[in-house]
């Protein structure tokens, strides 16, 4: 008698576990999924409200490296006088202080992109700096002549990181 009382509570306490294992299990599913969608959904806001603001970083570096780029920076930045030295140091400054003044937008922009960048402006400062030491220099001068005509022989290193931010953004936007 007493192992048909237990068998009697087994059949009755069995199917209400399982269906209560079976009815949790369902909720968390349904939750988990809620709890994703809601993040999905979030995550694509924050998306949209910053997409203007990276678009705009990309549009300051490549303003950035059309400004470094030597042919319009020794257009913009003269020479003071004719000592070659002063010169070189007063485009490197040039260079530094456009860098310093958008390093913030490293925030917004790839860990790539940032290297690129940067190692635009470490190739732009070497060939000034290459240049300089040409036996060919000897005024400030000749020193934005011999920078213009290596210029000649080979694209410009802001072009290239130009090229590349532009391939990011269309990868961004698509």
């Amino acid at each position: 008698m007493e192992s048909i009382k237990w068998i009697e509570l087994l059949s009755y306490t069995l199917p209400a576990i399982i269906t209560g294992i079976v009815a949790y299990s369902f909720f968390h599913l349904h939750h988990k999924g809620l709890e994703d969608r809601r993040k999905h959904l979030m995550r694509k806001a924050l998306q949209k409200e910053s997409l203007p603001i990276r678009l705009q970083a990309y549009e300051r570096m490549v303003l950035y490296l059309e400004r470094i780029n030597p042919a319009k920076l020794l257009i913009r930045v003269a020479p003071l006088s004719d000592d070659k030295n002063a010169y070189e140091n007063l485009l490197i400054q040039q260079i530094e202080q456009e860098f310093e003044h958008n390093l913030t937008q490293q925030i917004y922009i790839t860990e790539e992109c940032w290297t690129v960048i940067t190692t635009a402006k470490n190739t732009i400062i070497q060939s000034i700096r290459k240049s300089n030491m040409s036996d060919r220099v000897d005024t400030s001068h000749k020193l934005r002549e011999v920078i213009l005509s290596d210029l000649l022989d080979k694209q410009s290193p802001s072009y290239v990181a130009i090229s590349y931010l532009k391939f990011e953004v269309i990868q961004m936007i698509s």
